[in-house]
């Protein structure tokens, strides 16, 4: 244990040394900061490379300088790093904190930062011991990578006792605070190609950032979902990755995908896609979207949408077509708004499709997203659907004009790189 201890200390602020924090992504430490001091877990999820990490240094740099926590009552340990692979399960996990705690004569409350938990086994048992223990008082703030480990688990255990947030790519207003590029037309097109996983940003040139993206994408399917799943159709799975990449914001359903492998000669079921559809929304790389009936007040199923969780899966690993970028724009606008926390739908009225309805807390949205609004049978089909909807909700029209367009009774025109200044009010 000593051994290990050594390796710990190396990677913890002990000794007053702060951590590299990178690109302070503000709104998620103050979000996650409003909880500090309160007695729950505090759960970080989201896709490998978003940055989960540096928010956690980030967090561990606001508690040492703003509220004046000692660094050696911060436990820190990334599992991602090869010199922790000895520590795989709950009980070493454990006894590594005990070693820690008495070596270093910790006393009062620790905080402990557990980085890509999912590879110890059991760590809910730890995470629940540390979260119960009144007489050692812990706060503990977890990352991982796989939804349905977070929120099954975590919450048979921790029900009532946690709160998670959900950790996104730099959406366009982070790309500009990270790359110093004016929020314009030129730079949004640009964030279009490149998305907004950090390391990308720090490539040079496009064919660095395909071996980038091709090595993450194998390090998703490979690890997060072959080995963790068993999946024995490794081949299938890849060209179902390949399918929803290539069809994003496209109308589809499980047996539509089903009768396009049959049509290839491909042998497949119902509930292997299903199960691999499952397991690619899991790792946070896939984003499914259901249909709402506003007449009806109900939610359809069957056909929906996918969307990526960063456009550069598909930019990078199989280009760009003329006219794929009305698609990336309604990509965007969908991560956007689920970054913002807004739950998300594809709304059906009638016959017409309402690209989003957006919700959170008491506000309600209606989006509708188009490239260009080029002649006015396309104007009035953007603006007229959403004025079919007889209600006071906010109504919104999302396109890439260069000139803005003026309120359409009621309905407003946003160009996207100004999106930030107006929905995230």
């Amino acid at each position: 244990m000593d051994a290990i201890f050594a390796k710990l200390a190396q990677y913890n602020f002990w000794d007053g040394h702060l951590p590299p924090i990178g690109y302070i992504r503000k709104s998620y430490v103050d979000n996650i900061s409003r909880y500090v001091g309160k007695h729950l877990v505090k759960v970080l999820a989201g896709q490998r490379r978003v940055g989960k990490s540096y928010i956690l240094r980030q967090i561990i740099y606001h508690l040492i300088k703003e509220q004046r926590v000692d660094p050696r009552n911060i436990f820190y340990l990334n599992k991602e790093l090869l010199v922790f692979d000895e520590i795989r399960n709950y009980q070493q996990l454990t006894e590594l904190l005990s070693h820690y705690k008495e070596r270093l004569g910790i006393e009062g409350k620790v905080y402990v930062f557990l980085d890509e938990v999912q590879e110890i086994a059991q760590w809910e048992v730890f995470v629940n011991s540390c979260a119960q223990d009144y007489l050692n008082p812990h706060e503990v703030f977890v990352t991982g990578s796989n939804a349905s480990l977070l929120s099954g688990e975590l919450a048979s255990l921790l029900t009532g006792r946690y709160v998670q947030f959900e950790v996104f790519p730099f959406n366009f207003a982070e790309y500009c605070g990270f790359t110093g590029a004016s929020p314009d037309k030129a730079a949004f097109l640009a964030y279009l190609q490149d998305g907004g996983l950090p390391e990308v940003l720090h490539l040079d040139d496009d064919e660095m950032k395909r071996n980038y993206i091709q090595s993450l994408k194998d390090a998703i399917l490979l690890r997060d979902i072959v080995q963790r799943h068993t999946v024995r159709d490794v081949s299938l799975l890849d060209d179902l990755f390949k399918f929803v990449v290539l069809n994003v914001g496209h109308l589809t359903s499980v047996n539509r995908i089903v009768k396009y492998f049959k049509h290839l000669h491909r042998k497949v079921s119902y509930e292997k896609l299903a199960n691999y559809l499952s397991h690619l929304r899991d790792t946070f790389v896939v984003h499914e979207v259901e249909r709402f009936d506003l007449r009806g007040k109900r939610v359809l199923g069957g056909i929906r949408k996918y969307y990526l969780n960063d456009l550069s899966f598909k930019n990078y690993l199989f280009g760009i077509r003329p006219d794929d970028i009305g698609n990336h724009l309604e990509n965007y606008v969908y991560v956007y708004l689920r970054s913002l926390g807004y739950k998300v739908s594809v709304g059906i009225w009638g016959d017409r499709e309402i690209d989003f309805i957006a919700q959170k807390g008491e506000r309600t949205l209606y989006i509708q997203v188009a490239y260009l609004l080029l002649d006015e049978r396309t104007i009035s089909r953007e603006f007229g659907n959403l004025l079919r909807i007889k209600d006071n909700y906010e109504k919104i029209v999302i396109s890439m004009d260069e000139v803005p367009l003026s309120n359409y009774d009621g309905v407003e025109h946003i160009r996207p790189w100004e999106i930030h200044r107006r929905i995230a009010e």
